[in-house]
């Protein structure tokens, strides 16, 4: 059971073996099973349900959310969105998995990253779309974003964003001390070596361990750790990728040349703003988050293709997300019209766009007002001709595991240890695969490794 990329070998029946065998496993028995429907309907049931309208519960973070839900209600008026912010993340997937194990409290429509989408899929929480025609939707969408919402046919939501990973850079602070933009990494690393020994209060980045950093630079190395068909999952996280890009992050480790400012503290922001920390490996949604946060950086940024092990072009997904409809919706129509107009309609992909959003629909990735683009706060910069550009060089081949919110839960007590201590990644890799060997078999999976 494969899940996140398209044309890999996914199986509906390995994928319903999967959800019956473990139903009496901790993971599974949290499905609610369907409270609003199951998995009829039809697009003129869509039609219907927003002409007659009623209300729809919206769980999201994103800063869009507040702008779109007023354009769809007033294009819409006879439905009321009713928008909560359940927390990011891991907060908002903790309230969700509490409301299904409940049987009730999950809203209509919830925001799900891309990495999270398989657990709760297999835990039959949410509704399959494509009796409601989305099916039909693939083609307005990225091939690795549609891929991980289309479980072999079953449409478990509609992609909002993507994250194609990308090289932001401090062109001032490069430029003052003379570092060329690295197109490999033995490049970033010498650049890392060079901007240290120069000022030891500058580093080439900031990370204190992130696990969806980790999983997106192991899957931009070739690394395949996770694999599942059925209940039997394989966890590898010494395989050749994982190694390479270990023993590659341990030369950063290792040498001190991390900063270890924690991202997203406002001690990071004011590092990106002051040029202490100098780069960034990360998704293409971040230049919004360098406009509307580190005022500073303005007109010193740039951006550049993603650093790779021998100079060919090859990136990997870091973040982004969709939508999906909950089985627990009392309206499972209406929701679907909601998240369709929500994330396939063109006023709210603009509005989205507009908050600094990365689109996911190759309309928009196509369109050359978007790609060529200036940015003032890049200082000019084209920076979408390098984005798009990215998006179509994510490695194939990608899985995520059917439990990876736990995974990335208990990361920090295994790798990120190596992180604290100074250490090597690969000890803390193998200490992460221990752990979760021993998650998977406890809620029903063969694990092997």
């Amino acid at each position: 059971m494969t899940f996140m990329r398209k044309g890999t070998a996914v199986r509906r029946a390995a994928f319903a073996v999967a959800a019956t065998a473990l139903a009496a496993g901790s993971l599974v028995a949290c499905s609610s099973g369907n409270a609003g429907g199951g998995n009829g309907g039809s697009a003129e049931d869509i039609e219907a349900a927003l002409e007659q309208g009623g209300e729809v519960t919206y769980w999201s973070w994103t800063p869009s959310a507040e702008a779109q839900v007023a354009a769809f209600e007033k294009a819409y008026p006879n439905v009321n969105v009713n928008l909560v912010n359940a927390g990011t993340n891991t907060e908002e997937y903790t309230k969700l998995q509490n409301a299904i194990k409940a049987g009730s409290g999950a809203p209509d429509v919830v925001q799900i990253e891309y990495y999270a989408f398989p657990q709760f899929a297999l835990s039959d929480s949410l509704l399959d779309l494509a009796p409601y025609g989305f099916g039909e939707l693939e083609d307005d969408y990225s091939p690795g974003t549609w891929g991980a919402v289309d479980f072999d046919g079953a449409i478990y939501g509609l992609p909002q964003d993507s994250g194609p990973m990308a090289l932001f850079y401090n062109k001032e602070v490069f430029d003052q001390y003379g570092l060329a933009v690295p197109t490999t990494w033995d490049e970033y690393v010498a650049a890392a070596e060079k901007l240290h020994a120069a000022d030891p209060t500058k580093y080439i980045t900031a990370d204190t361990g992130d696990s969806g950093f980790t999983t997106s630079m192991i899957w931009q190395a070739g690394g395949q750790p996770f694999q599942a068909s059925g209940t039997d999952v394989t966890i590898d996280l010494q395989d050749e990728g994982s190694q390479k890009f270990a023993d590659n992050w341990n030369r950063l480790i290792e040498g001190g040349l991390l900063s270890d400012t924690p991202s997203w503290s406002d001690e990071w922001f004011k590092g990106l703003g002051d040029g202490s920390i100098a780069s960034l490996v990360i998704g293409a949604w971040m230049p919004g988050v360098l406009e509307s946060s580190v005022a500073d950086g303005a007109g010193k940024w740039a951006v550049a293709p993603i650093p790779t092990y021998d100079g060919e072009p090859v990136t990997a997904e870091n973040g982004g997300g969709g939508q999906a409809v909950t089985k627990q919706s009392q309206n499972p129509a209406l929701a679907a019209g909601f998240l369709k107009w929500l994330n396939n309609d063109e006023e709210s992909l603009q509005i989205f766009a507009e908050s600094g959003g990365f689109p996911s629909t190759t309309a928009q990735l196509s369109d050359p007002a978007f790609v060529d683009a200036e940015n003032e706060y890049f200082g000019g910069q084209k920076i979408n001709q390098v984005l798009t550009e990215a998006s179509s060089q994510v490695r194939e081949g990608w899985n995520y595991l059917p439990f990876q919110v736990y995974a990335n839960s208990i990361y920090s007590d295994t790798v990120g240890q190596a992180y604290a201590n100074g250490s090597d990644m690969n000890a803390g890799l193998e200490a992460w695969q221990e752990q979760l060997v021993q998650y998977g078999n406890d809620q029903g999976f063969s694990v092997n490794k």
